[in-house]
Protein backbone atom coordinates (compact mmCIF):
# COMPACT_ATOMS: atom_id res chain seq x y z
CA UNK A 1 0.00 0.00 0.00
CA UNK A 2 1.83 3.11 -0.59
CA UNK A 3 0.99 6.19 1.20
CA UNK A 4 1.50 10.14 0.03
CA UNK A 5 3.18 12.66 1.53
CA UNK A 6 1.26 15.60 2.65
CA UNK A 7 2.24 17.95 -0.53
CA UNK A 8 1.56 15.53 -3.17
CA UNK A 9 -1.81 15.40 -1.96
CA UNK A 10 -3.92 17.51 -4.27
CA UNK A 11 -7.80 18.52 -5.03
CA UNK A 12 -7.05 19.35 -8.26
CA UNK A 13 -6.41 15.72 -9.81
CA UNK A 14 -6.41 12.35 -8.04
CA UNK A 15 -3.35 10.45 -7.59
CA UNK A 16 -2.34 6.80 -8.73
CA UNK A 17 -4.07 4.41 -6.87
CA UNK A 18 -1.66 2.53 -4.15
CA UNK A 19 1.16 0.55 -5.18
CA UNK A 20 0.90 -3.57 -4.10
CA UNK A 21 4.23 -5.67 -3.04
CA UNK A 22 3.27 -8.52 -4.48
CA UNK A 23 5.08 -7.94 -7.74
CA UNK A 24 8.02 -7.64 -6.02
CA UNK A 25 7.95 -10.92 -4.47
CA UNK A 26 6.90 -12.73 -7.55
CA UNK A 27 9.80 -11.06 -8.85
CA UNK A 28 12.20 -12.27 -6.58
CA UNK A 29 11.82 -15.18 -8.14
CA UNK A 30 3.44 4.76 -30.90
CA UNK A 31 3.50 8.00 -30.93
CA UNK A 32 0.25 9.91 -32.48
CA UNK A 33 -3.61 9.76 -33.41
CA UNK A 34 -3.04 9.59 -37.51
CA UNK A 35 -6.55 9.47 -39.57
CA UNK A 36 -6.11 6.75 -42.08
CA UNK A 37 -5.55 6.92 -45.93
CA UNK A 38 -8.38 6.58 -47.61
CA UNK A 39 -10.84 5.37 -45.22
CA UNK A 40 -13.92 7.25 -43.72
CA UNK A 41 -14.05 8.32 -40.36
CA UNK A 42 -15.25 5.96 -37.44
CA UNK A 43 -18.63 6.86 -36.17
CA UNK A 44 -18.58 7.42 -32.48
CA UNK A 45 -17.91 4.14 -30.51
CA UNK A 46 -17.02 1.90 -33.94
CA UNK A 47 -14.44 -0.56 -34.18
CA UNK A 48 -11.88 1.35 -35.82
CA UNK A 49 -10.85 -1.85 -37.68
CA UNK A 50 -13.65 -1.04 -39.67
CA UNK A 51 -12.47 1.91 -41.13
CA UNK A 52 -8.05 1.55 -41.03
CA UNK A 53 -8.44 1.68 -45.05
CA UNK A 54 -6.85 -0.83 -47.38
CA UNK A 55 -3.45 0.75 -47.90
CA UNK A 56 -0.34 -0.42 -46.34
CA UNK A 57 0.82 3.46 -44.51
CA UNK A 58 -2.99 3.83 -43.54
CA UNK A 59 -3.14 0.62 -41.54
CA UNK A 60 0.80 1.07 -40.11
CA UNK A 61 -0.45 4.40 -39.22
CA UNK A 62 -3.41 2.94 -37.65
CA UNK A 63 -1.17 0.33 -35.92
CA UNK A 64 0.97 3.24 -34.49
CA UNK A 65 -1.71 4.99 -33.07
CA UNK A 66 -3.12 1.34 -31.13
CA UNK A 67 -0.23 0.94 -30.15
CA UNK A 68 0.53 4.36 -28.46
CA UNK A 69 -3.23 3.52 -26.80
CA UNK A 70 -1.90 0.25 -25.51
CA UNK A 71 -4.61 -1.76 -27.76
CA UNK A 72 -2.39 -4.18 -28.36
CA UNK A 73 -5.37 -6.42 -30.32
CA UNK A 74 -6.31 -3.36 -32.72
CA UNK A 75 -2.47 -2.83 -33.13
CA UNK A 76 -1.97 -6.69 -34.37
CA UNK A 77 -5.05 -6.49 -36.69
CA UNK A 78 -3.90 -3.57 -38.10
CA UNK A 79 -0.55 -4.66 -38.69
CA UNK A 80 -1.51 -7.85 -40.35
CA UNK A 81 -3.65 -6.12 -42.34
CA UNK A 82 -0.34 -3.90 -43.32
CA UNK A 83 1.64 -7.46 -43.93
CA UNK A 84 -1.60 -8.72 -46.11
CA UNK A 85 0.10 -5.56 -48.50
CA UNK A 86 3.68 -6.64 -48.48
CA UNK A 87 3.57 -9.83 -47.06
CA UNK A 88 7.54 -10.25 -47.32
CA UNK A 89 8.63 -7.09 -45.45
CA UNK A 90 10.76 -8.22 -42.49
CA UNK A 91 10.18 -4.93 -40.61
CA UNK A 92 5.85 -5.60 -40.68
CA UNK A 93 6.84 -8.90 -39.59
CA UNK A 94 8.90 -8.32 -36.75
CA UNK A 95 5.86 -5.61 -35.48
CA UNK A 96 3.35 -7.91 -36.03
CA UNK A 97 4.90 -10.80 -34.68
CA UNK A 98 5.52 -8.69 -31.29
CA UNK A 99 1.87 -7.14 -31.27
CA UNK A 100 0.54 -10.69 -31.40
CA UNK A 101 2.38 -12.05 -28.71
CA UNK A 102 1.54 -9.17 -26.38
CA UNK A 103 -1.95 -9.85 -27.16
CA UNK A 104 -1.36 -13.80 -26.18
CA UNK A 105 -1.83 -14.73 -29.96
CA UNK A 106 0.97 -17.03 -29.64
CA UNK A 107 0.01 -18.99 -32.30
CA UNK A 108 -0.75 -16.94 -34.75
CA UNK A 109 2.44 -15.17 -33.72
CA UNK A 110 4.05 -18.67 -34.87
CA UNK A 111 3.28 -18.64 -38.07
CA UNK A 112 4.85 -14.85 -38.69
CA UNK A 113 7.91 -16.12 -36.16
CA UNK A 114 8.39 -18.96 -39.27
CA UNK A 115 8.11 -16.82 -42.36
CA UNK A 116 10.89 -14.21 -41.41
CA UNK A 117 14.38 -14.49 -42.58
CA UNK A 118 16.66 -16.88 -41.27
CA UNK A 119 18.20 -13.84 -39.59
CA UNK A 120 15.26 -13.09 -37.63
CA UNK A 121 14.07 -16.61 -36.91
CA UNK A 122 17.45 -16.90 -34.98
CA UNK A 123 16.96 -13.86 -32.99
CA UNK A 124 15.22 -14.09 -29.37
CA UNK A 125 11.52 -14.05 -29.42
CA UNK A 126 10.91 -15.36 -33.11
CA UNK A 127 12.79 -18.43 -32.24
CA UNK A 128 11.06 -18.38 -28.49
CA UNK A 129 7.52 -17.96 -30.07
CA UNK A 130 8.09 -21.38 -32.39
CA UNK A 131 9.89 -23.49 -29.73
CA UNK A 132 6.50 -22.41 -27.37
CA UNK A 133 4.17 -23.29 -30.00
CA UNK A 134 5.84 -26.66 -30.86
CA UNK A 135 5.75 -27.75 -27.27
CA UNK A 136 2.19 -26.64 -26.92
CA UNK A 137 1.48 -29.07 -29.87
CA UNK A 138 3.84 -31.96 -28.24
CA UNK A 139 6.12 -31.73 -31.14
CA UNK A 140 9.34 -32.08 -28.81
CA UNK A 141 12.01 -33.03 -31.44
CA UNK A 142 11.71 -29.55 -33.17
CA UNK A 143 12.41 -27.85 -30.01
CA UNK A 144 16.58 -28.46 -30.08
CA UNK A 145 17.32 -27.22 -33.97
CA UNK A 146 14.76 -24.25 -33.07
CA UNK A 147 16.48 -22.93 -30.00
CA UNK A 148 20.46 -22.25 -30.29
CA UNK A 149 22.06 -23.21 -27.05
CA UNK A 150 24.41 -20.79 -27.44
CA UNK A 151 21.86 -18.03 -28.47
CA UNK A 152 20.88 -14.49 -26.62
CA UNK A 153 18.81 -16.23 -24.40
CA UNK A 154 20.88 -19.56 -23.52
CA UNK A 155 19.56 -19.96 -19.43
CA UNK A 156 15.57 -20.34 -21.06
CA UNK A 157 16.86 -22.08 -24.57
CA UNK A 158 18.78 -24.82 -22.09
CA UNK A 159 15.82 -24.99 -19.83
CA UNK A 160 13.60 -25.68 -23.02
CA UNK A 161 15.35 -28.10 -24.59
CA UNK A 162 15.65 -29.93 -21.18
CA UNK A 163 11.87 -30.02 -20.96
CA UNK A 164 11.11 -30.58 -24.45
CA UNK A 165 13.57 -33.94 -24.33
CA UNK A 166 11.84 -34.37 -21.11
CA UNK A 167 8.36 -34.50 -23.20
CA UNK A 168 10.28 -37.37 -25.33
CA UNK A 169 10.73 -39.23 -22.22
CA UNK A 170 14.31 -38.68 -22.25
CA UNK A 171 15.09 -37.42 -18.49
CA UNK A 172 18.90 -38.69 -18.87
CA UNK A 173 19.44 -36.23 -21.88
CA UNK A 174 17.34 -33.18 -20.32
CA UNK A 175 19.54 -33.00 -17.12
CA UNK A 176 22.35 -33.43 -19.36
CA UNK A 177 21.39 -30.21 -21.19
CA UNK A 178 20.55 -28.18 -17.58
CA UNK A 179 24.65 -29.08 -16.76
CA UNK A 180 24.95 -26.19 -19.60
CA UNK A 181 23.58 -23.33 -17.65
CA UNK A 182 26.19 -20.91 -16.79
CA UNK A 183 25.99 -20.01 -12.72
CA UNK A 184 26.77 -17.13 -13.03
CA UNK A 185 24.28 -15.79 -15.33
CA UNK A 186 21.80 -17.92 -13.77
CA UNK A 187 22.41 -18.79 -10.55
CA UNK A 188 23.04 -22.50 -8.80
CA UNK A 189 19.64 -22.43 -7.65
CA UNK A 190 17.64 -22.18 -10.59
CA UNK A 191 19.76 -25.29 -11.81
CA UNK A 192 18.95 -27.41 -9.02
CA UNK A 193 15.53 -26.71 -9.20
CA UNK A 194 14.90 -27.83 -12.65
CA UNK A 195 16.92 -30.66 -12.07
CA UNK A 196 14.50 -31.36 -9.32
CA UNK A 197 11.36 -30.93 -10.96
CA UNK A 198 12.81 -33.35 -14.00
CA UNK A 199 13.90 -35.67 -11.59
CA UNK A 200 10.83 -35.85 -10.10
CA UNK A 201 8.32 -35.96 -13.38
CA UNK A 202 10.61 -38.90 -13.86
CA UNK A 203 9.43 -40.70 -10.62
CA UNK A 204 12.99 -40.29 -9.37
CA UNK A 205 12.03 -39.07 -5.94
CA UNK A 206 15.43 -39.18 -3.84
CA UNK A 207 17.15 -36.92 -6.63
CA UNK A 208 14.46 -34.71 -6.57
CA UNK A 209 14.61 -34.45 -2.95
CA UNK A 210 18.46 -34.11 -3.44
CA UNK A 211 18.34 -31.35 -6.05
CA UNK A 212 15.23 -29.59 -4.24
CA UNK A 213 17.29 -29.30 -0.84
CA UNK A 214 20.02 -27.85 -3.06
CA UNK A 215 18.04 -25.10 -4.35
CA UNK A 216 16.86 -23.87 -1.00
CA UNK A 217 20.30 -23.66 0.61
CA UNK A 218 22.04 -20.49 0.84
CA UNK A 219 21.25 -17.14 3.53
CA UNK A 220 17.88 -15.40 3.30
CA UNK A 221 14.37 -16.78 2.17
CA UNK A 222 13.69 -18.59 -0.82
CA UNK A 223 11.32 -17.10 -3.77
CA UNK A 224 7.82 -18.12 -2.54
CA UNK A 225 7.15 -19.56 -5.96
CA UNK A 226 10.47 -21.82 -5.01
CA UNK A 227 9.25 -22.34 -1.17
CA UNK A 228 6.07 -24.14 -3.00
CA UNK A 229 7.26 -26.09 -5.38
CA UNK A 230 10.67 -27.43 -3.12
CA UNK A 231 7.96 -28.06 -0.42
CA UNK A 232 6.00 -30.61 -2.59
CA UNK A 233 8.94 -32.04 -3.77
CA UNK A 234 9.94 -33.17 -0.86
CA UNK A 235 6.68 -34.16 0.56
CA UNK A 236 7.09 -36.39 -2.63
CA UNK A 237 9.93 -37.67 -1.53
CA UNK A 238 8.72 -38.32 2.00
CA UNK A 239 10.67 -35.62 3.32
CA UNK A 240 6.86 -34.48 4.86
CA UNK A 241 8.35 -32.63 8.01
CA UNK A 242 11.57 -30.84 6.34
CA UNK A 243 9.17 -29.24 4.12
CA UNK A 244 6.53 -28.17 6.90
CA UNK A 245 10.36 -26.53 8.22
CA UNK A 246 10.76 -24.72 4.77
CA UNK A 247 7.47 -23.52 5.15
CA UNK A 248 7.56 -22.05 8.15
CA UNK A 249 11.04 -20.56 7.77
CA UNK A 250 9.80 -19.07 5.01
CA UNK A 251 6.33 -17.60 6.66
CA UNK A 252 8.44 -16.03 8.92
CA UNK A 253 10.60 -14.50 6.38
CA UNK A 254 7.39 -13.22 4.35
CA UNK A 255 4.98 -12.78 7.59
CA UNK A 256 5.11 -8.82 7.00
CA UNK A 257 3.56 -8.81 3.49
CA UNK A 258 0.87 -6.24 3.50
CA UNK A 259 -1.19 -8.15 0.85
CA UNK A 260 -1.71 -10.97 3.71
CA UNK A 261 -1.42 -13.30 0.51
CA UNK A 262 1.79 -14.58 0.94
CA UNK A 263 1.17 -15.51 4.27
CA UNK A 264 -1.76 -17.30 3.35
CA UNK A 265 -0.21 -19.20 0.08
CA UNK A 266 2.48 -20.55 2.79
CA UNK A 267 0.31 -21.36 5.21
CA UNK A 268 -1.81 -23.39 2.47
CA UNK A 269 1.69 -25.40 1.06
CA UNK A 270 1.02 -28.18 4.04
CA UNK A 271 -2.24 -29.33 2.63
CA UNK A 272 -1.45 -28.03 -1.13
CA UNK A 273 1.46 -30.84 -1.63
CA UNK A 274 -0.42 -33.65 -3.68
CA UNK A 275 2.40 -36.32 -2.97
CA UNK A 276 0.47 -39.06 -5.57
CA UNK A 277 1.38 -36.44 -8.46
CA UNK A 278 4.41 -35.08 -10.10
CA UNK A 279 4.64 -31.36 -9.42
CA UNK A 280 4.92 -30.56 -13.58
CA UNK A 281 2.03 -32.40 -14.44
CA UNK A 282 3.60 -32.42 -18.25
CA UNK A 283 6.83 -30.93 -20.22
CA UNK A 284 4.34 -27.69 -21.38
CA UNK A 285 4.30 -27.32 -17.46
CA UNK A 286 7.96 -27.40 -16.54
CA UNK A 287 8.27 -24.80 -19.66
CA UNK A 288 6.14 -22.62 -18.54
CA UNK A 289 7.49 -22.74 -15.63
CA UNK A 290 10.87 -21.39 -16.92
CA UNK A 291 8.68 -18.54 -18.84
CA UNK A 292 7.54 -17.21 -15.69
CA UNK A 293 10.80 -17.35 -14.03
CA UNK A 294 12.65 -15.91 -17.14
CA UNK A 295 9.98 -13.10 -17.47
CA UNK A 296 10.77 -12.32 -14.01
CA UNK A 297 14.33 -11.79 -14.32
CA UNK A 298 13.45 -9.33 -17.69
CA UNK A 299 11.56 -7.51 -15.50
CA UNK A 300 13.69 -7.08 -12.73
CA UNK A 301 16.01 -5.94 -15.45
CA UNK A 302 13.89 -3.93 -16.58
CA UNK A 303 12.95 -5.24 -19.93
CA UNK A 304 9.64 -4.64 -19.47
CA UNK A 305 7.76 -5.42 -22.75
CA UNK A 306 9.74 -8.69 -23.38
CA UNK A 307 8.92 -9.56 -19.87
CA UNK A 308 5.44 -9.28 -20.53
CA UNK A 309 5.55 -11.10 -23.97
CA UNK A 310 7.92 -14.25 -22.30
CA UNK A 311 4.97 -14.18 -19.87
CA UNK A 312 2.36 -14.30 -22.66
CA UNK A 313 4.43 -17.37 -24.07
CA UNK A 314 3.97 -18.75 -20.62
CA UNK A 315 0.19 -18.61 -20.27
CA UNK A 316 0.40 -20.28 -24.00
CA UNK A 317 1.23 -22.70 -22.07
CA UNK A 318 -0.08 -23.41 -19.30
CA UNK A 319 -2.88 -20.63 -18.79
CA UNK A 320 -4.09 -21.51 -15.16
CA UNK A 321 -0.74 -20.74 -13.23
CA UNK A 322 -2.00 -18.30 -11.00
CA UNK A 323 1.74 -17.19 -10.00
CA UNK A 324 2.75 -16.04 -13.52
CA UNK A 325 -1.48 -14.86 -14.12
CA UNK A 326 -0.28 -12.26 -11.06
CA UNK A 327 2.94 -11.20 -12.57
CA UNK A 328 1.73 -10.71 -16.50
CA UNK A 329 -1.31 -9.14 -14.70
CA UNK A 330 1.33 -6.35 -12.98
CA UNK A 331 3.19 -5.83 -15.89
CA UNK A 332 0.01 -5.03 -17.71
CA UNK A 333 -0.63 -2.73 -14.52
CA UNK A 334 3.01 -1.41 -15.14
CA UNK A 335 2.24 -0.52 -19.09
CA UNK A 336 -1.14 1.43 -18.08
CA UNK A 337 -3.22 -1.65 -19.12
CA UNK A 338 -5.73 -1.97 -16.54
CA UNK A 339 -8.75 -3.61 -18.26
CA UNK A 340 -6.65 -6.19 -19.49
CA UNK A 341 -5.03 -6.93 -16.12
CA UNK A 342 -8.19 -7.22 -14.80
CA UNK A 343 -8.86 -9.77 -17.57
CA UNK A 344 -6.47 -11.92 -15.68
CA UNK A 345 -7.08 -11.52 -12.12
CA UNK A 346 -10.76 -12.09 -12.72
CA UNK A 347 -9.08 -15.62 -13.83
CA UNK A 348 -7.44 -16.40 -10.92
CA UNK A 349 -8.63 -19.80 -9.53
CA UNK A 350 -10.55 -19.19 -6.37
CA UNK A 351 -9.44 -21.69 -4.64
CA UNK A 352 -6.24 -20.57 -5.11
CA UNK A 353 -4.44 -18.65 -1.96
CA UNK A 354 -3.47 -15.70 -4.54
CA UNK A 355 -7.17 -15.47 -5.49
CA UNK A 356 -7.36 -12.55 -2.73
CA UNK A 357 -4.76 -10.68 -4.06
CA UNK A 358 -5.90 -10.97 -7.21
CA UNK A 359 -9.16 -9.75 -6.28
CA UNK A 360 -8.35 -7.04 -4.66
CA UNK A 361 -5.79 -5.84 -7.10
CA UNK A 362 -9.10 -6.07 -9.87
CA UNK A 363 -10.74 -3.58 -7.44
CA UNK A 364 -8.11 -1.59 -7.41
CA UNK A 365 -8.36 -1.40 -10.99
CA UNK A 366 -12.17 -0.60 -11.54
CA UNK A 367 -11.08 2.59 -9.34
CA UNK A 368 -8.34 3.76 -11.70
CA UNK A 369 -10.87 2.84 -14.83
CA UNK A 370 -12.99 5.40 -13.10
CA UNK A 371 -15.80 2.73 -11.44
CA UNK A 372 -15.19 4.19 -8.01
CA UNK A 373 -19.00 2.63 -7.13
CA UNK A 374 -17.82 -1.19 -8.75
CA UNK A 375 -14.68 -1.61 -6.64
CA UNK A 376 -16.23 0.19 -3.61
CA UNK A 377 -18.80 -2.77 -3.85
CA UNK A 378 -16.21 -5.39 -4.02
CA UNK A 379 -14.09 -4.32 -1.38
CA UNK A 380 -17.23 -3.81 0.86
CA UNK A 381 -18.17 -7.53 0.06
CA UNK A 382 -14.80 -8.83 0.72
CA UNK A 383 -14.82 -7.39 3.71
CA UNK A 384 -18.11 -8.47 5.22
CA UNK A 385 -16.58 -11.98 3.78
CA UNK A 386 -13.24 -11.90 5.75
CA UNK A 387 -14.36 -9.84 8.92
CA UNK A 388 -10.94 -10.31 10.37
CA UNK A 389 -8.85 -9.25 7.40
CA UNK A 390 -8.51 -5.60 7.34
CA UNK A 391 -6.80 -5.20 3.57
CA UNK A 392 -10.08 -4.72 1.62
CA UNK A 393 -10.99 -2.15 4.43
CA UNK A 394 -7.16 -0.25 4.31
CA UNK A 395 -7.58 -0.69 -0.14
CA UNK A 396 -10.74 1.14 0.47
CA UNK A 397 -10.03 3.63 2.69
CA UNK A 398 -7.03 4.46 0.54
CA UNK A 399 -9.69 5.12 -2.80
CA UNK A 400 -11.62 7.17 -0.51
CA UNK A 401 -8.48 9.28 0.96
CA UNK A 402 -7.85 9.95 -2.68
CA UNK A 403 -10.66 10.87 -3.63
CA UNK A 404 -11.28 13.46 -1.27
CA UNK A 405 -13.99 11.65 0.59
CA UNK A 406 -12.08 12.05 3.64
CA UNK A 407 -14.90 11.87 6.15
CA UNK A 408 -15.89 8.24 4.66
CA UNK A 409 -12.23 7.47 4.84
CA UNK A 410 -12.16 7.82 8.56
CA UNK A 411 -14.21 5.15 9.78
CA UNK A 412 -12.86 2.54 7.04
CA UNK A 413 -9.19 3.25 8.48
CA UNK A 414 -11.01 3.37 12.27
CA UNK A 415 -12.38 -0.33 11.18
CA UNK A 416 -9.54 -1.62 9.38
CA UNK A 417 -7.27 -0.60 12.45
CA UNK A 418 -9.19 -2.02 15.03
CA UNK A 419 -8.93 -5.57 13.21
CA UNK A 420 -4.71 -5.57 13.87
CA UNK A 421 -4.58 -3.80 17.83
CA UNK A 422 -2.03 -3.66 18.99
CA UNK A 423 -0.62 -2.97 15.72
CA UNK A 424 2.43 -4.24 14.54
CA UNK A 425 5.36 -2.10 13.48
CA UNK A 426 4.99 -1.46 9.87
CA UNK A 427 1.13 -0.12 10.05
CA UNK A 428 3.00 3.12 10.54
CA UNK A 429 1.46 3.71 7.08
CA UNK A 430 -1.91 2.95 7.72
CA UNK A 431 -1.67 5.52 10.77
CA UNK A 432 -0.37 8.02 8.37
CA UNK A 433 -3.03 7.44 6.54
CA UNK A 434 -5.32 7.63 8.47
CA UNK A 435 -3.93 11.07 9.67
CA UNK A 436 -3.85 12.21 6.33
CA UNK A 437 -7.80 11.92 6.23
CA UNK A 438 -8.30 12.85 9.81
CA UNK A 439 -6.08 16.34 8.97
CA UNK A 440 -8.33 17.08 6.05
CA UNK A 441 -11.74 16.36 7.85
CA UNK A 442 -11.16 18.41 10.12
CA UNK A 443 -10.00 16.33 13.17
CA UNK A 444 -6.75 17.42 14.23
CA UNK A 445 -6.50 16.28 17.42
CA UNK A 446 -7.20 12.52 16.26
CA UNK A 447 -4.81 13.53 13.21
CA UNK A 448 -2.05 14.76 15.37
CA UNK A 449 -2.02 11.59 17.87
CA UNK A 450 -1.65 9.01 14.70
CA UNK A 451 1.40 10.91 12.85
CA UNK A 452 2.88 11.17 16.70
CA UNK A 453 1.82 7.53 17.32
CA UNK A 454 3.01 6.39 13.50
CA UNK A 455 6.79 8.21 14.54
CA UNK A 456 6.56 5.92 17.94
CA UNK A 457 6.94 3.12 15.05
CA UNK A 458 9.40 4.89 12.69
CA UNK A 459 11.19 7.47 14.60
CA UNK A 460 12.79 8.44 11.18
CA UNK A 461 10.10 8.65 8.32
CA UNK A 462 10.75 11.49 6.23
CA UNK A 463 7.33 11.66 5.04
CA UNK A 464 5.60 11.42 8.85
CA UNK A 465 7.96 14.01 10.22
CA UNK A 466 7.42 16.06 7.07
CA UNK A 467 3.47 15.77 7.19
CA UNK A 468 3.13 16.63 10.75
CA UNK A 469 5.56 19.67 11.05
CA UNK A 470 4.16 21.28 7.72
CA UNK A 471 0.65 20.69 9.50
CA UNK A 472 2.12 22.69 13.02
CA UNK A 473 3.69 25.12 10.67
CA UNK A 474 0.42 25.50 8.87
CA UNK A 475 -1.58 26.42 12.53
CA UNK A 476 1.55 28.33 13.64
CA UNK A 477 1.88 25.79 16.83
CA UNK A 478 5.29 24.15 18.09
CA UNK A 479 7.37 26.13 14.92
CA UNK A 480 10.87 25.46 16.68
CA UNK A 481 9.84 21.78 17.02
CA UNK A 482 8.46 21.31 13.32
CA UNK A 483 11.51 23.06 12.12
CA UNK A 484 14.04 20.54 13.32
CA UNK A 485 11.27 17.99 12.10
CA UNK A 486 11.40 19.20 8.65
CA UNK A 487 15.19 19.35 8.60
CA UNK A 488 15.60 16.01 9.79
CA UNK A 489 13.10 14.80 6.86
CA UNK A 490 15.20 16.88 4.53
CA UNK A 491 18.18 15.40 5.56
CA UNK A 492 16.26 11.57 4.89
CA UNK A 493 15.02 13.10 1.31
CA UNK A 494 17.38 15.57 0.27
CA UNK A 495 16.16 15.60 -3.14
CA UNK A 496 12.39 15.62 -1.74
CA UNK A 497 10.77 19.51 -3.86
CA UNK A 498 7.76 18.82 -1.45
CA UNK A 499 9.86 18.40 1.62
CA UNK A 500 12.37 21.24 0.96
CA UNK A 501 9.84 23.33 0.59
CA UNK A 502 8.11 22.60 3.70
CA UNK A 503 11.52 23.60 5.39
CA UNK A 504 11.61 26.53 3.44
CA UNK A 505 8.15 27.77 4.52
CA UNK A 506 8.70 27.18 8.14
CA UNK A 507 11.85 29.36 7.94
CA UNK A 508 9.56 31.96 6.12
CA UNK A 509 6.90 31.67 9.08
CA UNK A 510 9.46 32.02 11.55
CA UNK A 511 10.63 34.90 9.50
CA UNK A 512 14.08 33.68 8.55
CA UNK A 513 13.16 35.06 5.00
CA UNK A 514 16.67 34.47 3.34
CA UNK A 515 17.18 31.05 4.80
CA UNK A 516 13.74 30.86 2.98
CA UNK A 517 14.77 31.78 -0.14
CA UNK A 518 17.45 30.12 -0.68
CA UNK A 519 15.06 26.51 0.24
CA UNK A 520 12.18 27.62 -1.59
CA UNK A 521 14.26 28.72 -4.53
CA UNK A 522 15.61 24.40 -4.68
CA UNK A 523 12.17 23.55 -3.97
CA UNK A 524 10.76 25.33 -6.93
CA UNK A 525 14.18 23.24 -8.90
CA UNK A 526 12.75 20.06 -8.05
CA UNK A 527 9.17 20.33 -8.22
CA UNK A 528 9.38 23.42 -11.04
CA UNK A 529 5.21 22.49 -11.95
CA UNK A 530 3.66 22.36 -8.34
CA UNK A 531 1.44 26.17 -7.97
CA UNK A 532 1.65 25.94 -4.02
CA UNK A 533 5.60 26.02 -3.85
CA UNK A 534 5.71 28.68 -6.51
CA UNK A 535 3.40 30.39 -4.75
CA UNK A 536 5.47 30.29 -1.52
CA UNK A 537 8.87 31.40 -3.70
CA UNK A 538 6.88 34.39 -4.19
CA UNK A 539 5.74 35.44 -0.57
CA UNK A 540 9.50 34.73 0.05
CA UNK A 541 11.00 36.57 -2.59
CA UNK A 542 8.38 39.55 -1.33
CA UNK A 543 9.69 39.42 2.09
CA UNK A 544 13.08 40.30 0.94
CA UNK A 545 12.05 43.32 -0.69
CA UNK A 546 12.20 41.35 -4.48
CA UNK A 547 8.33 42.43 -5.41
CA UNK A 548 9.09 41.94 -9.22
CA UNK A 549 10.51 38.12 -8.78
CA UNK A 550 7.15 37.93 -6.43
CA UNK A 551 4.94 39.12 -9.23
CA UNK A 552 6.51 36.53 -11.67
CA UNK A 553 6.40 33.55 -9.48
CA UNK A 554 2.72 34.23 -8.33
CA UNK A 555 2.17 34.92 -12.36
CA UNK A 556 3.68 31.04 -12.69
CA UNK A 557 1.93 29.87 -9.95
CA UNK A 558 -1.28 30.99 -11.67
CA UNK A 559 -0.45 29.13 -14.83
CA UNK A 560 0.02 25.84 -13.07
CA UNK A 561 -3.88 25.20 -12.31
CA UNK A 562 -3.94 25.66 -8.79
CA UNK A 563 -6.52 24.46 -6.12
CA UNK A 564 -9.40 26.64 -5.89
CA UNK A 565 -8.38 28.37 -2.76
CA UNK A 566 -4.94 28.39 -3.74
CA UNK A 567 -6.18 30.37 -6.89
CA UNK A 568 -8.13 32.38 -5.08
CA UNK A 569 -5.46 33.87 -2.97
CA UNK A 570 -2.88 33.97 -5.79
CA UNK A 571 -5.81 36.28 -7.64
CA UNK A 572 -5.54 38.65 -4.54
CA UNK A 573 -2.07 39.19 -4.12
CA UNK A 574 -1.69 39.79 -7.59
CA UNK A 575 -4.74 42.23 -7.76
CA UNK A 576 -3.15 44.05 -4.69
CA UNK A 577 0.33 44.55 -6.76
CA UNK A 578 -2.15 45.72 -9.73
CA UNK A 579 -3.69 48.34 -7.26
CA UNK A 580 -0.08 49.09 -5.34
CA UNK A 581 1.40 49.64 -9.22
CA UNK A 582 -1.52 52.07 -10.46
CA UNK A 583 -1.64 54.21 -6.73
CA UNK A 584 2.45 54.74 -7.39
CA UNK A 585 2.97 58.51 -8.30
CA UNK A 586 3.43 58.61 -12.29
Amino acid sequence: MTIFPRRLFSRRRRLAAPGRTLGAVLCAILMTACASQGGAAAAPGADPRASAGNTLSGNYLAARHAQATKSDDMAADFLLAALAKSPDDPFLLQRAHNALLSDGRVAEAARLAARMPAADQAGDLPALTRAVDAIKSGRYGEVASILKADGPSQTLALLLRAWSMQGLGKTDQALAALKAIKPEEAGTGLYHLHAALLNDAAGRKSEAATQARAAVQGEGVPPVRTVQLVGAILVRAGAADEAKALYAKALEGYGGDDTGSLPALLQALPAAADPTKPVMASAADGAAEALFQASGAMAHKEVRDQALMVGKLGLYLKPDFPFLQMFVAELLDAAGRPADANRLYAGVDRASPLAWQARLSHAQNLERMDRFAEAEKALRAMAAERPQDPHALLLLGDMLRQRERFVEAVPVYDQAIALKEPLPQRYWRVLYARGIALERAKQWERAEGDFLRALEMEPDQPLVLNYLGYSWVEQGERLEEAQDMIRRAVELRPNDGFIVDSLGWVYYRLGKNQEAVVQLERAVELQPEDPVINDHLGDAYLAVGRQREAHFQWRAALGLDPEPEVRAELERKLQGVIREASAAPQ
